[in-house]
């Protein structure tokens, strides 16, 4: 009878171990990259719980220094998360070293994003993530600097040789300089690269994975770039985009490239602003700028891919990314009602979708990290005098061949 009773027990206690490990795998862990989670993100996340019983959300934020290096080094390690919000360059590394599990859309889905957004996910037929923000680029340019510098302070640049004009003319005739240059070792060195590619019909990569950076149309933006050095804000390459920024809202800068929430930092500025489309290059067919997304990612190897899978197209259907994006100020990813009202409330946000139709998605290779630093070392050349455009493009080329 004795050993009936701790058989039993140890039955029992089994029983429970079993259940509560049934209990933990019904768990998907989440990391939002940032400094706090989104209220919206938290209301979304118990709507999905409430309809999905015996599921729960674990989340995590994690600074966005930190972020894509924890969740990557956690799959490789075999401890993947369930769901991450990351951005979307990461994507095509991931998914190549098998962490990551696509995520079909259908053409209905494509369709009702914005033209280039859904190519920011896919690569070899597949979308290995959904978009969850999105971010343009618009010229912003001081009025009153414009006027002192004997400009029409109403007419921004429209090309590159009116911008390089402009910055000029400040440049000699105020105590600004003209234009902010973003050259600093970090990501949106990068990333402004591509504004002025995309504002001139040029590629990084094409279709069929051929590395195109060696273009015409590229050669006329990185000219166009060491043309304006000698304009811009002495030493470009010790900073990025918002200590450029932070020049700009201080009155010292005519012109800078920047995204929609400098809007709000000017509110109450002190001198008069304009925001316009980037100007276009010489190849242009239209207004361009870099379309840059962040995705939630579904990682592999959890057991719950499938829910996962749920939560993510969840968290980003039309209805809650609306909600999101609002409270974010974000671009919308998707035309229509809430888009319109946000022009309609603040025509200076016009600029942010009219370069989109000719905009670009961000280059997806094998390594981001490698691209991004092949090309931030391009761009410095360039900028220090070290290299001429030419020369410094073929080389940047060839070396990303390795990571394509």
């Amino acid at each position: 009878m004795k050993n009936t009773r701790i058989l039993g027990g140890a039955m029992l206690a089994l029983l429970a171990s079993t259940a509560y490990a049934a209990a933990q795998d019904q768990t998907i862990s989440f990391v939002e990259c940032g400094d706090t989670l989104s209220a919206v993100h938290v209301a979304t996340i118990a709507t999905w719980e409430a309809a999905n019983p015996g599921w729960k959300v674990a989340p995590e934020v994690v600074g966005w220094g930190q972020c894509q290096d924890k969740v990557t080094t956690l799959a490789v390690a075999g401890t993947p998360v369930g769901l991450a919000y990351i951005g979307s360059r990461a994507l095509k590394q991931l998914a190549s070293n098998d962490l990551i599990v696509d995520i079909p859309m259908t053409d209905e889905e494509k369709a009702g994003y914005y033209p280039y957004v859904a190519d920011t996910v896919t690569f070899d037929g597949k979308q290995w993530g959904r978009p969850v923000a999105f971010s343009t680029k618009a010229l912003y340019w001081n009025k009153d600097l414009f006027a002192a510098a004997g400009l029409d302070p109403e007419k921004p640049p429209t090309t590159f040789a009116e911008e390089i004009a402009d910055a000029k003319a400040i440049t000699e005739k105020t105590d600004a300089a003209g234009y902010g240059l973003v050259a600093k070792t970090f990501d949106n060195t990068m990333h402004q690269f591509l504004h002025w590619v995309y504002s001139n019909d040029g590629l990084v990569i094409d279709a069929d994975n051929n590395i195109v950076l060696d273009s015409k149309q590229n050669l006329e933006a990185l000219t166009a770039i060491k043309d304006i050095v000698p304009y811009s804000e002495e030493g470009p390459t010790a900073y990025e985009q918002n200590e450029v920024r932070a020049i700009f809202l201080d009155g010292k800068l005519g012109m800078i490239q920047a995204a929609s929430g400098a809007i709000n930092l000017l509110k109450d500025s002190p001198f008069k602003w304009g925001v316009t489309t980037l100007p276009q290059g010489p190849s242009a067919k239209g207004p361009g700028t870099l379309l840059i997304t962040d995705s939630m990612a579904v990682f592999k190897g959890t057991g719950v891919e499938e829910k996962a899978i749920d939560l993510a197209k969840f968290i980003t259907n039309a209805e809650n990314q609306t909600a999101y994006e609002a409270e974010q100020g974000l671009t919308p990813l998707r035309p229509g009602a809430a888009a319109d009202a946000i022009v309609a409330a603040d025509p200076n946000w016009k600029p942010f979708f009219d370069g989109i139709a000719y905009g670009g998605p961000e280059p997806l290779l094998t390594d981001y990290l490698g691209l991004q630093n092949v090309m931030i070392e391009m761009v410095q050349s360039v900028v220090t005098g070290a290299a001429e455009p030419q020369a410094a493009l073929t080389k940047a080329a060839a070396e990303l061949e390795q990571y394509k």
